[in-house]
């Protein structure tokens, strides 16, 4: 089968085109035929290795979380799922196995859901990571609920673009950072304040729209410690602040509980993803989300989806056409 595999870590050019065995799902997997891969940040960070302390990799390694496509075969004792269904959802590339840049790959039946009926393929393709992110975010880890406040932190790339909408739909009001060009694009998601991060005092602004009281809880999509060193200042006291991408320190984490602030990952919820695939998929069925602009590139241009993905200034997804039906 083709796929796109690296054979060692690096830059932009480990990425190949490779013809390499296709799997055979074992008690437990099931083999999908690949529509459309989905293109992450984490995609970029496992070319380079910064996500080998989570799983081996067995080189040549295929990358790629997301997928769209149609169930192949299933092994022994697999129910829910039989070939010949539409679905989307993740590979195991979280667990060491090759991922969705290829023909064919595995994925576990718990990671996979029927389609929304109001996307195409290639839009299902780019809702699992960013959504799953979202929705564990938000109402899982987040514990967001009607009536509450939430600043979303990069609102217009692929997790924030989700995110807003996910908020509205638990019936929370929504504030988002994002560039000032990208502000008419997060208010139609339904943001009700867009801040320009390069140009306004995002606590400044927070506090102006909260009445100053702060908001019940941050989602930082961003990280890089662009918000989290002002926590206390954005958060009311009992919030939390929730990062995806960068890692509190000890001393940060003591000091905003002396303020009532929790800080924390949303790590603490990753292992309930089937359920947050599912929450997003029964949202995305009801009309109350819908997938963020997707731009299809061929599957021999993996390299230039993983440069413009890197470059952290995309709007919506960017997804890679495998058999593109």
């Amino acid at each position: 089968m083709r796929a796109i595999a690296i054979t060692g870590f690096g830059g932009l050019e480990r990425l190949q085109l490779a013809d390499l065995p296709q799997p055979t799902p074992g008690p437990g997997e099931v083999l999908v035929k690949v529509a459309y891969a989905g293109v992450n940040p984490a995609d970029w960070k496992a070319r380079e290795g910064k996500l080998s302390r989570y799983f081996e990799y067995k080189f040549p390694f295929v990358l790629g979380f997301d997928l769209s496509g149609t169930v192949a075969a299933v092994g022994a004792g697999v129910e829910g799922v039989k070939p010949g269904d539409a679905v989307f959802g993740m590979s195991k590339q979280g667990q060491g196995e090759n991922g969705a840049y290829a023909d064919y790959c595995l994925a576990w039946p718990a990671m996979l859901a029927p389609p929304p009926p109001a996307m195409s393929a290639a839009e299902a393709a780019g809702l699992p990571v960013a959504g799953v992110t979202a929705y564990g975010g938000l109402v899982d880890a987040g514990a967001l609920k009607a009536g509450q406040s939430v600043l979303i932190n990069g609102g217009a790339g692929g997790v924030g673009s989700l995110a807003i909408q996910i908020a509205r739909a638990v019936g929370a009001r929504v504030a988002v950072t994002c560039g000032a060009r990208n502000a008419d694009y997060v208010r139609e998601l339904g943001a009700e304040r867009a801040i320009d991060y390069a140009n306004e005092d995002v606590v400044a602004a927070v506090r102006d729209w909260t009445g100053g009281a702060g908001v019940d809880l941050v989602l930082d999509a961003v990280g890089l410690d662009t918000l989290l060193p002002r926590a206390t200042e954005l958060v009311k006291a009992g919030g939390r602040f929730e990062t995806l991408s960068s890692a509190a320190s000890e001393e940060q984490v003591a000091a905003a509980a002396t303020k009532g602030v929790t800080i924390l990952s949303n790590m603490v919820a990753v292992m309930r993803q089937p359920e947050h695939l599912a929450g997003l998929a029964a949202m995305c069925a009801a009309g109350k989300v819908r997938a963020a602009p997707t731009e299809a590139l061929p599957l021999a241009d993996a390299a230039e989806a993983h440069r413009r993905v890197e470059s952290g200034h995309v709007r919506g997804k960017i997804v890679l056409a495998v058999a593109a039906q």
